[in-house]
């Protein structure tokens, strides 16, 4: 298993203003190169489901991890939620653009968010550092940062107030994104979504998504 499991087991999740828990080294070191070397090719912002994408083994082994009932059932516990017979929904980003980060909350499809950050440099500046928010207007209501460096995991429940975003950055930011959804509809919602977001950028026709 790639995923660093312990790590994660021992991060608390903060009740307030929204359950939320973050943990560092949840994917170790020692696998940088090898996940670096077999992450899709992405050149274009955007959020891109994994059925649209082509990677390698080491990217593989970590979306079986990924997806697999020991993540499951550790998020499980530590959110005192019901996840394993939940849809689940795996995407990704490869590069960042100028209006990515705005304040936002999931939508209400959406049960649990995680983020696996795979940058393989020491992120430096304050762009593109993911901060958890306790209001929707201010983005230095900072409750939480996390720095998107490689094995960095962050997850959070959804809520009505579960405000996040980031300082503009424009370049390379790696991450997958896990989502458990409410209904295989939801799901269906938000693949198609990203599928015909994903078609419009493979024909030169996305740059505004």
């Amino acid at each position: 298993m790639l995923l660093n499991l312990e790590a994660l087991d021992r991060a608390d999740v903060v009740s307030t203003p929204f359950p939320y828990l973050s943990a560092s080294g949840v994917v170790p070191p020692k696998d940088l190169q090898d996940i670096a070397s077999s992450f899709p090719p992405i050149d274009q912002p955007g959020i891109f489901p994994l059925s649209e994408l082509t990677y390698g083994t080491a990217f593989a082994r970590l979306i079986d991890d990924l997806t697999g009932p020991e993540l499951a059932g550790l998020l499980e516990q530590k959110f005192d939620m019901q996840l394993s017979d939940k849809p689940l929904m795996i995407t990704v980003r490869g590069v960042c653009q100028a209006k990515d980060g705005r304040i936002h909350t999931d939508s209400k499809d959406k049960l649990l968010t995680c983020l696996l950050y795979l940058n393989n440099t020491a992120w430096s500046g304050d762009g593109g550092r993911l901060r958890l928010l306790r209001d929707g207007r201010d983005l230095d209501s900072t409750i939480a940062e996390v720095a998107p460096d490689f094995g960095n995991f962050v997850a959070f429940k959804r809520t009505d107030n579960s405000w996040h975003g980031h300082a503009r950055f424009i370049g390379p930011r790696r991450y997958v994104m896990v989502n458990w959804l409410r209904s295989d509809m939801a799901l269906v919602r938000n693949v198609g979504r990203h599928r015909i977001s994903a078609a419009f950028k493979r024909w030169g026709l996305g740059r505004g998504y």
